[in-house]
């Protein structure tokens, strides 16, 4: 297989984020003649920025730092330090605003614009790739890649048509998307089996029955027989609950609870910056005669969880705090500093989710992002084994390997 002179200098698989960044960033370096095009497989670019933060889109996260950002990725935490040393947070932050997109922190260091609309990201995006020349073509799904005898890369279309490019790049997402890590693999790489990352827990339990809504911050969260440990706050849902106390255990835990069939115990101390025996005290010698129901004595515990966790120590409505007897008050200890809920299994926020899994990354050169194992080929974004908790990172992980890639890329052609 010879193919003539290559179509297009680029060609990016993914119309996501991390393409999208890799596409203008090399579009902007390389030689104006040389052509740049995404192809996406559904009928829209940029899905995950759109619904991402609620619609509001969570650009990244004000950790300047590189080795303390780098501490918010389950996995790939050490080789990302590097690489944010190059392009990170701040870096990210200093690029959409000079391109109009003035950005706002968040108390929880989320970043967001100031619209509070992630169309204004998306018309950021799209707006840099017109003017740097990229071309996009939506509903173009690849059904296969190769490599000729000559170094350029064949694409067949699932329309059957054919493109020919110097270099390409994966940025299908995770891999739950297959059809990435089967280019991949077909081009010599290895993928580690996608596992959910980010999911919220399912549990039916009459402590948070019809509760749905009702939020708890901050709350410690822990799977019992593990070290799996979180801090946040905790979000009351239909199906259980969520929030990012439950969010980054099921980050750090995807593999191990992908084993347990999301099944387990999940401890929670709603009170986790102090012991709730001497405000019982306090209330008894205070307000002896009221019933222990009427009022949460702890201003982050709503009333209603409070009357839960009453009537899961056994405590009659008509108590009062003078006749709380010490088995019942060490039982309403032990439920709101070390309750037990049963997991049965998880949820996906919509397609707001992230993977464990992909290309592992002893096989891609991590300042160019170029494949150690095939030559002119290129990765960005979650199609890699790496993955943040919520709050921004899997966004800045987006932002960081495209930039580092689409700059390898034009620099290669510069150097020809």
């Amino acid at each position: 297989m010879k193919p003539a002179k290559a179509q297009y200098e680029l060609i990016i698989i993914g119309g996501g984020a991390a393409g999208y960044f890799s596409a203008i960033n090399a579009a902007e370096r390389l030689h104006p003649d040389a052509k740049v095009l995404i192809l996406e497989k559904s009928s829209r670019v940029l899905g995950k920025v759109r619904i991402s933060g609620g619609g509001r889109c969570n650009v990244t996260h004000d950790c300047h730092d590189p080795k303390r950002l780098a501490t918010h990725y389950p996995r790939g935490a050490k080789s990302l330090i590097g690489s944010f040393h190059r392009f990170g947070a701040e870096q990210t932050i200093d690029w959409f605003t000079k391109r109009g997109v003035a950005l706002k922190v968040e108390p929880d260091g989320r970043m967001f614009p100031t619209t509070n609309n992630s169309e204004t990201v998306i018309d950021c995006l799209t707006q840099a790739a017109d003017r740097a020349g990229v071309e996009c073509a939506t509903s173009q799904a690849v059904t296969k890649l190769q490599k000729s005898d000559d170094g350029v890369f064949v694409l067949t279309l699932k329309s059957g048509d054919t493109l020919t490019a110097n270099k390409v790049m994966l940025a299908t997402g995770g891999t739950r998307a297959p059809e990435g890590s089967r280019m991949a693999e077909a081009l010599g790489h290895t993928t580690l089996p996608a596992v959910p990352s980010l999911f919220t827990f399912h549990i039916t339990d009459p402590r948070i029955f019809e509760l749905q809504g009702l939020s708890v911050d901050p709350v410690r969260t822990e799977i019992v027989g593990t070290k799996l440990t979180a801090e946040g706050p905790l979000l009351i849902t239909h199906w259980g609950m969520s929030g990012p106390a439950i969010l980054k255990l099921s980050a750090w835990g995807a593999r191990q609870l992908s084993e347990q069939d999301y099944r387990f115990s999940l401890r929670v101390n709603w009170l986790p910056h102090q012991s709730s025996a001497p405000t019982f005290d306090q209330w008894r010698d205070q307000f002896g005669k009221r019933s222990v129901t009427t009022r949460s004595p702890f201003t982050t515990i709503p009333k209603r969880v409070w009357e839960r966790f009453v009537a899961a120590a056994k405590i009659a409505p008509e108590t009062t705090w003078s006749q709380l007897t010490r088995q019942q008050r060490d039982a309403l200890i032990r439920e709101i500093e070390a309750g037990e809920f049963t997991v049965t299994g998880k949820s996906l926020n919509k397609d707001e989710f992230v993977t464990c899994g992909g290309i592992p990354l002893k096989e891609v050169n991590l300042k160019t992002m170029e494949s150690k194992l095939c030559d002119g080929l290129y990765f960005a974004g979650e199609i890699l084994d790496v993955d943040g908790i919520t709050g921004g990172f899997n966004f800045q992980h987006a932002w960081t390997t495209g930039y580092l890639a689409g700059c390898a890329i034009a620099e290669y052609q510069r150097t020809l």
